[in-house]
Protein backbone atom coordinates (compact mmCIF):
# COMPACT_ATOMS: atom_id res chain seq x y z
CA UNK A 1 0.00 0.00 0.00
CA UNK A 2 1.20 2.99 -1.14
CA UNK A 3 -0.87 6.42 -0.16
CA UNK A 4 0.32 10.06 -1.98
CA UNK A 5 -1.08 13.25 -1.31
CA UNK A 6 -0.58 15.81 -4.55
CA UNK A 7 -1.07 19.21 -3.75
CA UNK A 8 -3.84 18.82 -1.55
CA UNK A 9 -4.78 22.04 0.09
CA UNK A 10 -8.00 22.34 2.13
CA UNK A 11 -10.44 25.45 2.82
CA UNK A 12 -12.47 26.54 5.47
CA UNK A 13 -14.04 29.55 3.62
CA UNK A 14 -11.33 32.06 3.39
CA UNK A 15 -9.35 30.00 5.77
CA UNK A 16 -6.84 27.73 4.05
CA UNK A 17 -5.55 25.23 6.99
CA UNK A 18 -3.10 23.20 4.68
CA UNK A 19 -1.70 24.70 1.87
CA UNK A 20 -0.67 22.62 -1.69
CA UNK A 21 1.04 20.00 0.34
CA UNK A 22 2.67 16.77 -1.12
CA UNK A 23 3.63 13.70 0.91
CA UNK A 24 3.80 10.07 0.48
CA UNK A 25 3.27 7.17 2.95
CA UNK A 26 4.44 3.28 2.61
CA UNK A 27 4.34 0.08 4.06
CA UNK A 28 6.41 -0.66 6.86
CA UNK A 29 6.85 3.00 8.54
CA UNK A 30 5.26 4.51 11.55
CA UNK A 31 4.59 8.31 10.55
CA UNK A 32 4.50 10.99 13.33
CA UNK A 33 2.28 14.30 12.46
CA UNK A 34 3.17 17.08 14.58
CA UNK A 35 2.51 20.77 15.04
CA UNK A 36 0.44 23.35 17.41
CA UNK A 37 -3.23 23.13 18.35
CA UNK A 38 -5.00 24.25 14.88
CA UNK A 39 -2.52 23.62 12.74
CA UNK A 40 -4.26 20.87 10.98
CA UNK A 41 -3.30 17.54 12.24
CA UNK A 42 -6.54 16.14 12.50
CA UNK A 43 -7.68 17.89 8.79
CA UNK A 44 -4.99 16.17 7.64
CA UNK A 45 -5.93 13.38 8.82
CA UNK A 46 -9.59 13.42 8.01
CA UNK A 47 -8.46 13.95 4.25
CA UNK A 48 -6.27 11.09 4.19
CA UNK A 49 -9.61 8.70 5.58
CA UNK A 50 -12.34 10.25 2.95
CA UNK A 51 -14.21 12.03 5.87
CA UNK A 52 -12.87 15.78 3.82
CA UNK A 53 -12.92 16.38 0.75
CA UNK A 54 -9.25 18.39 -0.07
CA UNK A 55 -10.09 21.81 -1.78
CA UNK A 56 -7.77 21.08 -4.50
CA UNK A 57 -5.08 18.20 -4.98
CA UNK A 58 -5.43 14.24 -4.77
CA UNK A 59 -5.40 11.65 -2.10
CA UNK A 60 -4.56 8.63 -3.61
CA UNK A 61 -4.07 4.83 -2.20
CA UNK A 62 -2.10 2.32 -4.76
CA UNK A 63 -2.80 5.14 -7.73
CA UNK A 64 -6.28 5.36 -6.95
CA UNK A 65 -8.24 8.84 -6.41
CA UNK A 66 -10.60 8.11 -3.61
CA UNK A 67 -12.18 11.61 -3.57
CA UNK A 68 -12.07 11.27 -7.17
CA UNK A 69 -14.33 7.63 -7.38
CA UNK A 70 -15.94 8.13 -4.12
CA UNK A 71 -15.00 5.80 -1.86
CA UNK A 72 -13.58 5.08 1.60
CA UNK A 73 -9.80 5.15 2.37
CA UNK A 74 -9.58 0.94 1.22
CA UNK A 75 -7.75 -1.50 4.10
CA UNK A 76 -7.89 1.73 6.71
CA UNK A 77 -9.15 2.44 10.57
CA UNK A 78 -8.98 5.81 12.65
CA UNK A 79 -9.40 7.05 15.75
CA UNK A 80 -9.56 10.57 15.15
CA UNK A 81 -10.36 13.61 17.74
CA UNK A 82 -12.99 11.73 20.41
CA UNK A 83 -13.44 8.22 19.99
CA UNK A 84 -17.30 7.84 19.63
CA UNK A 85 -19.00 4.87 20.67
CA UNK A 86 -22.46 3.93 22.05
CA UNK A 87 -22.41 4.80 25.66
CA UNK A 88 -25.55 2.39 27.24
CA UNK A 89 -23.10 -0.71 25.73
CA UNK A 90 -20.14 -2.21 27.51
CA UNK A 91 -16.45 -1.45 25.77
CA UNK A 92 -16.16 -5.01 24.75
CA UNK A 93 -20.30 -4.87 23.14
CA UNK A 94 -19.30 -1.94 21.28
CA UNK A 95 -16.24 -3.89 19.62
CA UNK A 96 -18.69 -6.79 18.81
CA UNK A 97 -21.28 -4.50 16.86
CA UNK A 98 -18.41 -2.88 15.23
CA UNK A 99 -16.86 -5.92 14.00
CA UNK A 100 -20.33 -7.70 13.13
CA UNK A 101 -20.17 -5.10 10.14
CA UNK A 102 -18.09 -6.76 8.16
CA UNK A 103 -18.11 -10.27 10.50
CA UNK A 104 -14.44 -11.00 9.74
CA UNK A 105 -13.17 -11.50 13.22
CA UNK A 106 -13.51 -13.68 16.16
CA UNK A 107 -15.08 -12.86 19.86
CA UNK A 108 -11.37 -14.40 20.64
CA UNK A 109 -9.36 -11.69 18.53
CA UNK A 110 -11.75 -9.03 20.19
CA UNK A 111 -10.58 -10.00 23.77
CA UNK A 112 -7.26 -10.42 22.58
CA UNK A 113 -6.92 -6.63 21.67
CA UNK A 114 -8.92 -5.63 24.86
CA UNK A 115 -5.79 -7.37 26.61
CA UNK A 116 -3.51 -5.98 24.14
CA UNK A 117 -4.37 -2.70 25.13
CA UNK A 118 -5.01 -3.18 29.17
CA UNK A 119 -8.71 -3.12 29.00
CA UNK A 120 -9.68 -6.35 29.96
CA UNK A 121 -10.58 -5.33 33.32
CA UNK A 122 -12.80 -2.63 32.12
CA UNK A 123 -14.52 -4.72 29.37
CA UNK A 124 -18.08 -5.48 31.05
CA UNK A 125 -18.08 -1.37 32.23
CA UNK A 126 -20.60 1.10 30.12
CA UNK A 127 -18.74 3.07 27.83
CA UNK A 128 -20.65 6.00 29.39
CA UNK A 129 -18.45 5.29 32.56
CA UNK A 130 -15.05 5.14 31.68
CA UNK A 131 -12.34 7.90 31.66
CA UNK A 132 -10.71 9.48 28.73
CA UNK A 133 -7.68 7.24 29.39
CA UNK A 134 -10.28 4.27 28.89
CA UNK A 135 -12.11 5.75 25.72
CA UNK A 136 -8.90 6.33 24.07
CA UNK A 137 -7.66 2.50 24.50
CA UNK A 138 -10.89 1.48 23.76
CA UNK A 139 -10.28 3.71 20.58
CA UNK A 140 -7.03 2.09 19.86
CA UNK A 141 -8.73 -0.88 20.04
CA UNK A 142 -11.09 -0.44 17.40
CA UNK A 143 -8.31 -0.07 15.29
CA UNK A 144 -6.17 -2.69 15.80
CA UNK A 145 -8.92 -5.42 16.12
CA UNK A 146 -9.49 -6.22 12.33
CA UNK A 147 -6.09 -5.95 11.68
CA UNK A 148 -5.83 -3.28 9.00
CA UNK A 149 -3.23 -2.01 6.27
CA UNK A 150 -3.43 1.18 7.10
CA UNK A 151 -3.82 3.07 11.30
CA UNK A 152 -4.23 6.18 11.99
CA UNK A 153 -3.85 7.52 15.27
CA UNK A 154 -5.22 11.46 16.43
CA UNK A 155 -3.22 12.32 19.37
CA UNK A 156 -3.78 8.08 21.17
CA UNK A 157 -2.65 8.49 24.23
CA UNK A 158 -4.41 11.52 25.94
CA UNK A 159 -5.17 10.26 29.55
CA UNK A 160 -3.65 6.91 29.03
CA UNK A 161 -1.41 5.56 31.91
CA UNK A 162 2.49 5.10 31.60
CA UNK A 163 2.13 1.22 31.61
CA UNK A 164 -0.10 1.05 29.00
CA UNK A 165 1.41 3.67 26.56
CA UNK A 166 4.51 1.31 26.72
CA UNK A 167 2.59 -1.58 26.12
CA UNK A 168 0.66 -0.43 22.74
CA UNK A 169 4.21 1.21 21.81
CA UNK A 170 5.43 -1.78 22.04
CA UNK A 171 2.70 -3.36 19.79
CA UNK A 172 2.52 -0.70 17.33
CA UNK A 173 6.60 -1.03 16.74
CA UNK A 174 5.90 -4.80 16.29
CA UNK A 175 3.06 -4.50 13.37
CA UNK A 176 4.75 -5.68 10.07
CA UNK A 177 3.46 -4.66 6.66
CA UNK A 178 1.57 -1.41 8.10
CA UNK A 179 1.25 2.20 7.20
CA UNK A 180 0.56 3.64 10.75
CA UNK A 181 0.18 7.63 10.98
CA UNK A 182 0.62 9.42 14.46
CA UNK A 183 -0.81 12.61 14.88
CA UNK A 184 0.77 13.43 18.63
CA UNK A 185 2.43 15.96 20.72
CA UNK A 186 3.83 13.38 22.60
CA UNK A 187 8.28 13.60 22.35
CA UNK A 188 8.48 10.40 23.41
CA UNK A 189 6.07 8.84 20.65
CA UNK A 190 7.99 10.87 18.15
CA UNK A 191 12.00 9.56 19.39
CA UNK A 192 11.01 5.90 20.27
CA UNK A 193 7.78 5.16 18.30
CA UNK A 194 7.87 6.60 14.71
CA UNK A 195 10.61 6.15 11.60
CA UNK A 196 9.75 9.49 10.05
CA UNK A 197 8.31 13.10 11.46
CA UNK A 198 6.44 15.68 9.70
CA UNK A 199 5.67 18.79 11.04
CA UNK A 200 2.51 21.18 9.75
CA UNK A 201 3.33 24.82 9.79
CA UNK A 202 1.58 27.19 8.99
CA UNK A 203 -0.15 24.97 6.57
CA UNK A 204 2.61 23.40 4.85
CA UNK A 205 4.19 19.99 5.64
CA UNK A 206 8.31 19.55 6.38
CA UNK A 207 10.11 16.18 6.85
CA UNK A 208 11.45 16.52 10.44
CA UNK A 209 13.48 13.21 10.44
Amino acid sequence: MIIELKNVSKKFGSLEIIKSINVKFEENKIYGIIGKNGCGKSVLLKMICGFYKPSSGEVLFNHENIIKNKVFAPDTRAVIENPSFLPNLTGQENLKLLASIQNKISDEIIEKTLKDVNLWDEKDKKYSTYSLGMKQKLGIAQVLMEDPTVMIFDEPFNGIDEESKKKIRKLLKKLKDKIIIIATHEKEDIERLTNVTYEIKEGKIIQKK
